[in-house]
């Protein structure tokens, strides 16, 4: 989780991603944002984000971020 959160920051070191529950919901992100931090997922955790799983429930959170990508590399 500590290296999901590291990589966050670099997207956006403005936003609280260790606490904040609806990133989406509430436009904290942005869809440039979004395509950031999927490209460095990708990138970081050697998976591959499939478009059907770009909804906001995966992204609203880091928990749901760390949740996706473990269902992934799980796969």
């Amino acid at each position: 989780m500590d290296e999901l959160l590291e990589l966050l920051k670099d997207v956006r070191d403005d936003v609280d991603f260790e606490n904040c529950e609806s990133l989406i919901d509430d436009g904290i992100l942005a869809s440039f944002d979004i395509l950031q931090i999927i490209a460095a997922i990708n990138e970081e955790f050697d998976v591959e984000i499939p478009a059907t799983s770009i909804i906001p429930a995966n992204f609203n959170s880091a928990k749901a971020m760390m949740a996706l990508i473990t269902k992934l590399q799980e796969d």
